[in-house]
């Protein structure tokens, strides 16, 4: 239920609007082959026998579950994306239980939805990660396949909800390849266009009768304005802007209509720390509070009638209401831990869980019968459960006195002092991400070979408060790569970690923090892995992608003003490269349309060219993340074997 954050997970899966979860940069130059890289060769892997010791990191990579878990209209069959096959791809199993079902077999789906009527799914499918999606839809069956809108150069689209009839609306940039536009389009592929956006306007939802859509105005990375769009007369109404210093998020929790159109729920944070419930009355053209359920977490919408409020410090509970404030009893409903996301079809509440122990499983609640039956398990690849570790929450003071927080984990019977091991900080994306307790096999991998893995959630991160996602904006960007060093400091000071043996890695926004770190505090951390991270600020944002483009200046600042230009031709990482010393590992992806893989190439050649280790590992197949099991299983393979090289640590990667 909290904001897709970028991980590391092999299962990623993206089936929300990904563009306001991440910076996403394009303007892409194609890689420099001149520069040295090592790419994937497609080598045979050997993962050994099930139980053998040490385990290699393929069997943690191989566990797999489920993700974006959506119930039929009538309630009988689930459609989930799995990577089983070793790419994301389209499953369904029924309601009550039995045989998972292959559905899609060429796609690498980013998004799917059930029509309607039920009789199949609509689904959308780019090419190598490129994020450029073209639409098709699949039979219930799976025996009949078409394609509805073709792919496109340039055209970036966010899937917005079905109407009773079968149309549906969508956001896309065909017009001029970078504004979101509202557009409607039936499942014959008859596109019209509603709305002319501007930069990043997503259509989130349509009544039943397909009149009326919810729109939303991305204004910074974790916030946006809400407004109501008749689709007939084509007028635009705000429902609520708040000004830039009071932003709000109004999508928290999705939007719900009422049968009749009447309405909708949301959740929003307008004014508040945490969310509460609203109502928006069409006649009226009004917002009315409905309930007010928690003052220390979101709250969020499954469907009409039942709320859930979770995400407490990353650990979701369960907790059903009613619109009118009735509260259900869900004691009986015995679920694992981690990152629920909900789905609901009359009595029915499924609920897939992805948590530490657990790569995705789905579960249906009967709120009726208070039965809860599990429809799927995740793989665990040979795993023993019983062998991975739960993180633990901390909390210490940066310098400033911001309380900070984060997930550890620690080996067994790791020592203390200077008996205290080695620890790798894996940074989330975003920067409005949290990192939480879900599934993180390269986590559990070096847990287990004795490394600690500590997942900081630096200011900025969500899920602590509306404030606290504020306060690295601007010039107070730098703040929040502090806290990695503070954090650090504090670990060491506790004798939970070794300070000495301390790698920083994350990707995308993550990545960018690892630069940073190691450009700004170069005796802090003895070594970095990024991943598709940002290295200089001003080209990065003025190629920003058209999704990116306005929250990008609430959160970064106007790139087009010279302030802005100075700003960060001071504190972007590679024109302060010359003060790293410590090896990294940078690995990108050649197809990524959000940032463009010259990014990791200039810090490559910066710091080769100070004699520093810069290892490079280019995939050609891939765009932002690696989302085929091929690569994954080199790349992280070739991350665990420079990690424990550089730390000191286990006997190679196996």
């Amino acid at each position: 239920m909290r904001l897709s954050t970028f991980l590391l997970t092999a299962t990623a899966f993206t089936a929300t609007p990904a563009l306001a979860q991440d910076s996403a940069f394009g303007g892409q130059s194609g890689p420099d082959m001149s520069i040295e890289a090592m790419e994937p060769d497609g080598s045979a892997v050997d993962i050994g026998l099930a139980g053998q010791q040490p385990v290699d990191i393929a069997r943690y990579l191989l566990a797999s579950g489920a993700s974006g878990a959506k119930l039929s209209p009538d309630g009988e069959m689930v459609a989930f994306s799995s990577s089983v096959t070793g790419q994301p791809e389209v499953w369904v199993v029924p309601a009550s239980g039995g045989q998972p079902r292959q559905l899609t077999f060429r796609t690498n789906p980013r998004m799917f939805e059930w029509t309607p009527d039920g009789s199949g799914i609509l689904y959308s499918a780019d090419r190598d990660g490129n994020e450029q999606p073209g639409y098709f839809w699949i039979s219930r069956d799976g025996t009949q396949e078409r394609e509805v809108l073709p792919a496109a150069e340039g055209d970036f689209r966010v899937f917005g909800g079905f109407a009773e009839d079968g149309s549906f609306v969508y956001s896309s940039t065909a017009r001029n390849g970078s504004d979101f536009d509202v557009w409607r389009s039936d499942l014959e592929g008859n596109a019209e266009l509603i709305y002319e956006g501007t930069l990043g306007y997503y259509a989130q939802g349509v009544s039943p009768d397909g009149r009326f859509a919810v729109v939303t105005e991305g204004v910074g990375e974790d916030a946006d304005n809400l407004y109501f769009l008749d689709m007939d007369s084509r007028e635009l109404t705000t429902i609520s802007a708040p000004p830039v210093e009071d932003r709000a998020s109004h999508s928290l929790g999705g939007f719900e209509w009422l049968a009749d159109s009447s309405g909708f729920y949301f959740s929003s944070n307008v004014d508040r720390e945490y969310a509460d419930l609203k109502f928006y009355d069409v006649a009226r053209r009004q917002t009315d509070t409905t309930a007010t359920l928690s003052d220390t977490r979101d709250i969020e919408i499954c469907d009409i009638g039942v709320i859930a409020t979770g995400n407490l410090d990353g650990f979701e509970e369960l907790v059903v209401h009613t619109t009118s404030g009735e509260l259900f009893d869900v004691t009986d409903f015995a679920l694992p831990e981690g990152d629920y996301a909900l789905d609901c079809v009359g009595n029915t509440l499924l609920v897939q869980v992805n948590g530490w122990q657990t790569p995705g499983d789905i579960y249906s609640l009967d709120l009726a019968t208070r039965e809860t039956t599990r429809i799927f398990a995740g793989n665990m690849a040979g795993l023993d459960p019983e062998t991975l570790v739960r993180p633990q929450v901390v909390r210490y003071p940066a310098s400033d006195g911001v309380e900070l927080q984060g997930m550890l984990y620690l080996p067994e019977d790791a020592g203390t002092g200077d008996d205290a091991p080695p620890v790798v900080f894996s940074v989330h994306g975003g920067p409005s991400g949290q990192s939480g307790p879900t599934w993180d096999p390269v986590t559990q991998y070096h847990v287990a070979r004795g490394v600690a893995v500590f997942e900081p959630n630096v200011r900025g991160s969500t899920g602590l408060g509306r404030t606290y996602s504020t306060l690295d904006d601007r010039e107070k960007r730098l703040d929040s790569v502090r806290d990695l060093v503070d954090l650090l400091a504090a670990l060491d000071a506790d004798g939970l970690v070794d300070g000495d043996r301390a790698a920083v890695l994350g990707g995308s926004y993550g990545g960018y923090m690892v630069n940073a770190v190691l450009a700004d505090y170069p005796d802090a951390f003895a070594a970095g892995v990024s991943l598709f991270g940002v290295g200089n600020w001003i080209t990065a944002l003025e190629v920003a992608s058209p999704g990116l483009k306005a929250s990008d200046i609430i959160e970064y600042g106007d790139i087009g003003e010279q302030r802005w230009r100075d700003f960060y031709g001071e504190i972007s990482p590679v024109f302060r490269a010359d003060r790293i010393r410590v090896p990294v590992l940078y690995s990108h992806g050649a197809m990524d349309p959000r940032i463009d893989i010259s990014e990791t190439e200039v810090m490559v050649q910066a710091l080769r060219a100070n004699g520093v280790r810069a290892d490079f590992i280019r995939i050609p197949d891939e765009g932002h993340g690696w989302r085929k099991l091929s690569n994954r299983l080199y790349y992280y393979r070739k991350q665990a074997e420079f990690l424990e090289d550089v730390l000191g640590e286990g006997d190679g990667a196996q």
